[in-house]
Parts: C-alpha cells; sequence; structure tokens
C-alpha cells in the first residue's frame, strides 16, 4: 500500500466528504475521534440513507505534515473492523477503531480513517456513469500528560496567492478555525472557510487567496483554536 500525498486544506476541519458525481445518501458521525490513553478504542457509525444497500471500504493511515504537505502512510497501529461492509438500506452500522500498538504514545499520534463508498456494480454492467464518496476523519491519540501545542505562524506570498503557515513544536494538534488578519488597522480580506488542523511537529499551510491591499512587514493574526481565541504578531514576506 503506497503513501498518499494530499495538498493543502485538503483534509480539513472536519471530515472530507469528496464525490466524482451526484449526492449521496451515506453520513458519518461522529466527524473525529479523540482518545487519551489508557482508551484505546472509539466507535463510528455509519448511516445509508438510500432505498437500497452500500458497500464500503474502510483504510486507515498514519497522518502527518511535513512542509505544508498532508501525507497518510500505511500503518498497522491503528486498526478500523469490518474493513469492508455493506449497509443495508435506510439502516446504520457501526465501525470499531482501535489502537493495536503497544508502544508508549511520546506526542500526540495523529490518523485518518478513509470511508469509501465504492461502486455498485449491477449500474457499471449497464453503461451507467457512477460515483463514489470518501471521507477522511481524522483520529488522534495522546497519553493523558501531553505538552500543548506550540504554534509558530508566518505568511508569505505563493504562486497563488498569499500562504499562512504554522509549524508546530508542541507534542498535540492545534485545530484552527475562524481566521482573520489585520496590518496597518484594516481587516485585510481572505478567503472564507480557512480552517484546519496542525498536527504535532507537523507544518501546515493555508491559502488565503489574494489579500487583497497586504504588503510585506508586520501583521495581526487572530483565529480561533481548540485550545480558545488566539491573537498573534506575524511577518508577512514577498
Amino acid at each position: 500500500m503506497r503513501s498518499l500525498l494530499y495538498g493543502m486544506g485538503l483534509l480539513g476541519l472536519c471530515a472530507l466528504q469528496t464525490s466524482i458525481a451526484g449526492a449521496s445518501s451515506l453520513q458519518v458521525s461522529p466527524t473525529r475521534l479523540e482518545k487519551v490513553l489508557p482508551e484505546t478504542a472509539g466507535v463510528i457509525t455509519l448511516r445509508n440513507g438510500d432505498s437500497k444497500p452500500v458497500r464500503v471500504q474502510v483504510r486507515v493511515f498514519r497522518w502527518s505534515q511535513v512542509m505544508g504537505i498532508e501525507r497518510l502512510d500505511p500503518t498497522t497501529d491503528v486498526v478500523a473492523s469490518p474493513p469492508v461492509a455493506q449497509i443495508g438500506a435506510n439502516n446504520q452500522y457501526t465501525l470499531r477503531v482501535v489502537r493495536v500498538s503497544k508502544k508508549p504514545v511520546a506526542a500526540e499520534e495523529s490518523y485518518r480513517v478513509l470511508v469509501d463508498e465504492l461502486p455498485d456494480p449491477s449500474q457499471m454492467k449497464n453503461g451507467n456513469v457512477n460515483f463514489t464518496v470518501r471521507f477522511s476523519l481524522p483520529v488522534f491519540f495522546r497519553a493523558a500528560e501531553t505538552q500543548a501545542g506550540q504554534v509558530s505562524w508566518n505568511i508569505r506570498r505563493g504562486n497563488g496567492g498569499y500562504l499562512l503557515s504554522g509549524t508546530n513544536t508542541g507534542a498535540t494538534k492545534l485545530r484552527v478555525k475562524d481566521v482573520q488578519l489585520l496590518q496597518n488597522s484594516r481587516i485585510i480580506p481572505i478567503k472564507k472557510d480557512v480552517a484546519g488542523y496542525v498536527t504535532a511537529g507537523g507544518s501546515a499551510q493555508f491559502e488565503l487567496g489574494s489579500a487583497k491591499g497586504l504588503v510585506a512587514g508586520p501583521a495581526i493574526l487572530k483565529l480561533d483554536t481548540d485550545k480558545g481565541p488566539v491573537e498573534v504578531n506575524v511577518n508577512v514576506s514577498n
């Protein structure tokens, strides 16, 4: 099984759902799992709101962020059971996610559970265009006494606009949303719904768009996090 690489912002704040075409009746809850050892297991409920059964495939990957790239690597430290399931019409199914590794947890461990709705073979035989849906669910395991996330921020101009970079030297993730940027007492317009994670020991990037009026120099970054609101001075470079 090969590693999967994703661009900036693809693995978002909650469950990522993508589809090739159409709409899916498949739903998942909760949209993330966070476990503090010695608790090592959690459950995810899959709901099928369609009048026909659906088949799903479930895989678990170790999740890391390297220089702004989201990386998913095969792992045997955490498993999902069952790996393949059929969910009856208007029914639900319980998926169990378990950390089976006996290694001690130093920094918080980050994983992604990928739930793929598999194509309907009967539709494929009829020559119809089918679609699949993927949910990408973040899963975290940490020890009870773990250093909080410590994230440093900077902004630079990229090929498609400005990029907000966060580097986490702490031992737990930081979840961010509601990002605002101010410079010279003026609110700088940026992309809507900038949100996501900076994993423990990771380096994430978030696209801000053209950020009209932003110039090189100091600015003020405001954002909401799972640890509370944050306001920091950041440097902007071109």
